[in-house]
C-alpha cells in the first residue's frame, strides 16, 4: 500500500520525531511504500498567497507551488498523520499543509455551491499525537484536533475507511515507561496497519 506519512515537529529529537521515526520504520517493514513527508525537513511554507487564495476554486496546474504535494496525496491509498497538539490545534505548517493542499479538485469537489469530499483514493488513515495536558482538559476544551481527524478527516476520505487516533496525553508530566507504552502500542498499530 502507498502510505503518506506527514509528520509536523520542529524537533528532531523530540517524542514526536521518535514517534514519526518508529511510524516510518514499521510500515517499511511490513512492505509498504512509504512517502515520508516530514513538513519541517521540507521546509514546507504553510502560507496561502494571496495568487493562491484567489485562484482557489480553478482547476490547478503543475505550476502552482503546491503542486508537488497535491500529487504526492493524490498518490496515496492510506494517510498517517504525526503531529504534537499546540494550543489545542494543529501546528501551523500542519494547517497550512490542509489550506494549501486539499483543495477543491484534490480532496472535495465543489458543485452548486456544496462541497462533495473526492478524496476516495485513501482506504484507511490515522493520526499519532501527543497533547501537553491531560485527555480531561483537552475534552473540556472539545478537543479539537480529535474532532478534526474523526469527523473531516473521517468524511473526505473514501467512505467509511477506518480512521484511527492515538494520543499520548499528559506529556508534560509523562514518564519514559508512560512514554515507552504509547510508543508500542503505536508499533503494533503500524505493523498492523
Amino acid at each position: 500500500m502507498k502510505i503518506l506519512v506527514l509528520h509536523a515537529h520542529p524537533v528532531e529529537t523530540s517524542f514526536n520525531a521518535a514517534l514519526h521515526r518508529t511510524i516510518v520504520e514499521r510500515l517499511t517493514a511490513a512492505g509498504h511504500q512509504v512517502d515520508d513527508c516530514d513538513l519541517y525537513a521540507e521546509d514546507f511554507d504553510p502560507r496561502l498567497t494571496r495568487a493562491e487564495r484567489l485562484a482557489y476554486h480553478d482547476p490547478r496546474s503543475a505550476n502552482d507551488p503546491a503542486d508537488p504535494y497535491v500529487q504526492r496525496l493524490l498518490a496515496a491509498e492510506a494517510l498517517v498523520l504525526c503531529f504534537p497538539v499546540w494550543n489545542y490545534g494543529y501546528p501551523a505548517i500542519l494547517k497550512g499543509f490542509f489550506d494549501r493542499v486539499f483543495l477543491p479538485g484534490v480532496s472535495f469537489t465543489m458543485v452548486d455551491g456544496r462541497a462533495t469530499p473526492s478524496l476516495h483514493t485513501i482506504a484507511k488513515a490515522a493520526v499519532v499525537t501527543s497533547y501537553g495536558g491531560s485527555r480531561l482538559r483537552a475534552l473540556l476544551m472539545g478537543d479539537p484536533p480529535r474532532k478534526l481527524a474523526m469527523r473531516l478527516l473521517r468524511s473526505t476520505i473514501r467512505p467509511f475507511a477506518p480512521v484511527s487516533y492515538l494520543a499520548h496525553y499528559s506529556m508534560n508530566h509523562s514518564t519514559p515507561e508512560s512514554r515507552e507504552r504509547f510508543m508500542n502500542k503505536v508499533a503494533a498499530k503500524m505493523d498492523a496497519f
